[in-house]
């Protein structure tokens, strides 16, 4: 063993760095370069500390606990499968260490080389397939949205005429148009006059006109 590998914080040196890359090549497109230099470096902690078979299988768990960090982000998005795959990989690195001092340092690495990944996104194009599941567009009009259909908005204040009993919910008629439409918690008989008092998205608010 090359003498420098016997020195307790090599293993943060080392986890750190293959983190931070792999990570880095998840998050920014580097068209793999990230991802070599971070399989590169978690093969040389692995191969240093650990005979082939038990290598194998602490590569496995490594790759293992990433994949699920992809899954989660890329799918799921509740953080559940993210939290199992960063203790799979803390398992992974923190078993072949010479001591407890090494294991906590190759713990470190792994947590504090996932955080420090994220800058990549100040220097480098981010991935497309993040652009979602981040939710860094927001939902405007300015960038073509609309929080709030704007044909509904402006029945605010129209009267019309239910076409079924509301219960609370039911079908009204406006200018010829018909409509999905509830009442405040009143049942409203067929054949009512109506007024919009209230438009949220596409859910219409309606009250029963006074005699």
């Amino acid at each position: 063993m090359v003498e420098i590998f016997t020195y307790d914080w090599i293993g943060f040196v080392i986890t750190g760095l293959a983190t931070l890359f792999l990570f880095g090549e998840i998050l920014v497109n580097m068209r793999g370069l990230f991802g070599l230099l971070g399989i590169g470096f978690i093969t040389v902690y692995f191969t240093v500390y650990l005979e082939t078979g038990s290598l194998i299988i602490m590569l496995i768990l490594y790759f293992i606990g990433l994949l699920l960090i992809i899954i989660d982000g890329k799918v799921l998005n509740d953080g559940t499968l993210a939290t199992i795959g960063v203790a799979s990989m803390i398992v992974s690195v923190a078993l072949p260490a010479q001591s407890f001092a090494g294991g906590v340092y190759a713990v470190l690495g792994v947590l504090i080389g996932g955080g420090l990944s994220f800058f990549f996104l100040k220097v480098f194009k981010k991935r497309d397939m993040w652009t979602k599941i981040t939710l860094k567009d927001r939902l405007t009009t300015e960038a073509g949205y609309n929080s709030m259909n704007e044909a509904y908005k402006d029945l605010v204040g129209l009267e019309g005429i239910t076409l079924n009993d509301l219960r609370p919910v039911g079908t009204i008629r406006i200018d010829n148009k018909d409509y999905s439409a509830l009442s405040n918690g009143q049942w409203i008989e067929k054949g009512s006059a109506i007024t919009v008092v209230q438009v949220d998205g596409t859910k219409i608010l309606v009250e029963k006109n006074k005699k």
